[in-house]
């Protein structure tokens, strides 16, 4: 993967009001429209969920990977996506994103498409993901992240490398600004990512493996970024591979394996019984997804194939 941010189809509609009022703020710049993420209390009641998934089912050629996911996720929490080796959790993440089409199904970021968002979303993607070779520095990274506000044209100002040093120093690394990446361990890797993705000042934030292979240090310094992510009213989807620290870290949690196991907050779902549901049985999972897809394309040989991830 590149170090550039995901692409998709362009926004193919006129901007609104209402997109100025929740949009994130212009980078570098003061903002003359409401916060995003300030509601009153009637609002509050009455949000967009963060994420809605209907229907959903992914396949790379003949392989299920993600089978009739119905999925409601709300604004404001840390959420986990938790499951095996292979049960479709970094699919779900680069399908929201757009980067994967799906066979079936829909998916909507606070109630419209994701090419209408595609500004509200910040991404970080697996650190093994990524092309450490590429000849940058931790700075020129981060204001990656401002190139939705400032556009690709036009070069970046003061106030926007003021603004990238500002995120960089918030994850604890601004020291390493002119350091190249290929130069950084694998945590301070990581963290310029979690910089760039701060420097977009998205809405909602999703994240593979955000703590993978990282230091305890760093571990902690993640950790305080997504809570203090939270506090201001953003929402952090994270894939999460570690069941120990589920409960401590997050709010809600979702369980996968190919299908929707359950979702829900932490303390009433994340208990025994799901997680036997969500770890046992893939066997007979993969079973009935394949004889299920196979199935649907006898039926319509026109169906549109999930593109690779």
């Amino acid at each position: 993967m590149s170090l550039s941010s995901p692409t998709t189809e362009a926004d193919d509609r006129t901007p609104t009001p209402a997109d100025d009022h929740h949009g994130p703020l212009a980078s570098g710049q003061p903002s003359t429209h409401p916060n995003p993420l300030q509601h009153d209390a009637l609002t509050d009641r009455h949000r967009e969920p963060a994420i809605e998934v209907h229907d959903l089912t992914v396949a790379y050629q003949t392989q299920p990977v993600l089978w009739d996911v119905d999925l409601c996720l709300p604004e404001g929490k840390l959420i986990a996506i938790v499951g095996p080796n292979g049960a479709g959790k970094s699919t779900l993440l680069k399908t929201i994103l757009g980067l994967i089409q799906p066979i079936t199904g829909w998916v909507k970021v606070f109630g419209a498409p994701y090419r209408r968002r595609r500004s509200w979303v910040g991404y970080v993607p697996q650190r093994e993901s990524v092309d450490w070779d590429f000849p940058t520095n931790a700075l020129d990274v981060v204001m990656m992240g401002l190139y939705g506000s400032l556009g690709w044209l036009r070069r970046p100002g003061k106030a926007h490398r003021h603004k990238a040093l500002e995120c960089l120093d918030r994850v604890g690394i601004a020291e390493l600004a002119d350091r190249q990446i290929s130069q950084l361990s694998g945590g301070q890797q990581q963290r310029v990512f979690l910089a760039r993705a701060l420097a977009q000042e998205a809405r909602l934030y999703l994240m593979d493996e955000p703590f993978a292979g990282v230091d305890a240090t760093t571990e902690r310094a993640i950790l305080s970024l997504l809570q203090d992510l939270r506090s201001t009213g953003r929402t952090v989807i994270a894939v999460h591979h570690d069941l120990q620290t589920v409960a401590e870290y997050f709010d809600h949690v979702v369980l996968l394996n190919m299908r929707l196991v359950a979702a829900g907050p932490v303390e009433t779902t994340f208990n025994t019984e799901n997680l036997q549901r969500t770890y046992g049985g893939r066997l007979t999972v993969l079973t009935q997804a394949a004889e299920a897809l196979l199935k649907a394309r006898a039926e319509a040989p026109k169906l549109q194939r999930g593109g690779p991830g």
